[in-house]
């Protein structure tokens, strides 16, 4: 009998999305592949331009894709209708916007707040609300503001109300846009703990979206977009040394589409001074990649590697 696999929280394949103005076109995600699975706790992070705020708008809901496949949580983004919509971002979605005036109301209180989220959803009874914000606020670590209104917490306080408020109806998948954007640094990491205690605590898959590296820090995957499309993913895990001591380690990947294109770190493209072109090589188990502009011949004699593997000039200016 053959088991099913199951469908990550979130799949992108092939992801368009081209915005047109006074008869220009804009293609702000070029083909774009993502897949998060259930429960993972995952950073995106690019520059301004890079596609990142745009691709956290489709998966939203906010806005739709021009082509390719989006899936959330076993809904078809592309596909929806207008009452699977609304019903998608009440309950499968949560959202955290960086400016604490678009995640709370200015006149509600903090619990008030996340009852309203809950309200605004229906289905629930008023005790089951009141149960259901305290557990919240506790596990924000806001317990003690639950009375106090936006202008007066903290920032830090803001946002870990404001993550509450987005996990009021238990959603499957939470998005964050640039969370910690206006925060302090140390601030910046007692809430991204906080939301890596949700993570782990409740399940919740989540997507971070960012320009700050370091959140890269809090999180076990960090997946670079650039230029419309994921370039390279670092994957973070822990070992024990022949000592019994834990050590970090840290493994990057460059990502390669259907078709064998990939995007080489920016920092390995100068380093090793790549340009125009590169030199490739076949080896048993691995391909080399040389600079192409020396006219040397990689050293061991490495056989070319067949046109299937080829790259194509304006893939490797992409790259450069």
């Amino acid at each position: 009998m053959t088991q099913s696999i199951a469908e990550p929280h979130i799949l992108c394949s092939d992801l368009v999305r081209i915005f047109s103005a006074d008869g220009v076109e804009v293609q702000a995600l070029q083909g774009l592949n993502l897949r998060i699975e259930a429960g993972e706790l995952v950073a995106l992070i690019g520059a301004s331009g890079s596609g990142k705020s745009t691709l956290l708008t489709i998966l939203s809901g906010l806005d739709t894709a021009t082509a390719g496949v989006a899936r959330v949580a076993g809904h078809d983004l592309l596909g929806m209708g207008a009452r699977e919509r609304v019903a998608y971002r009440r309950r499968t979605v949560g959202f955290v916007w960086q400016q604490t005036s678009r995640n709370l109301l200015p006149y509600l209180t903090a619990a008030e707040n996340v009852a309203m989220a809950m309200a605004v959803a229906g289905g629930s009874r008023r005790g089951a609300r009141a149960a259901r914000v305290a557990e919240l606020l506790d596990l924000l670590d806001v317990a003690a503001a639950a009375d106090r209104r936006p202008a007066e917490l903290s920032g830090g306080e803001q946002q870990r109300v404001a993550i509450a408020v987005a996990l009021a109806n238990d959603p499957k998948v939470l998005l964050a846009d640039e969370p910690t954007g206006e925060l302090d640094e140390a601030t910046s990491g007692s809430v991204l703990e906080a939301m890596r205690s949700v993570n782990e605590r409740l399940g919740v898959t989540m997507l971070i979206v960012t320009h700050d590296p370091s959140v890269s820090e809090h999180v076990r995957r960090t997946v670079q977009i650039r230029d419309g499309r994921t370039s390279t993913e670092v994957l973070r895990s822990t070992r024990i040394d022949e000592h019994g001591t834990e050590q970090a380690i840290a493994e990057e990947f460059a990502v390669l589409d259907r078709v064998g294109r990939l995007q080489l770190p920016h920092e390995f493209v100068t380093g090793l001074g790549l340009r125009d072109r590169v030199r490739l090589s076949l080896e048993p188990d691995h391909v080399q990649v040389r600079p192409g502009h020396d006219g040397a011949l990689p050293p061991g004699g490495g056989r070319p590697a067949p046109s299937a593997l080829a790259t194509d000039d304006d893939d490797l200016e992409e790259a450069r």
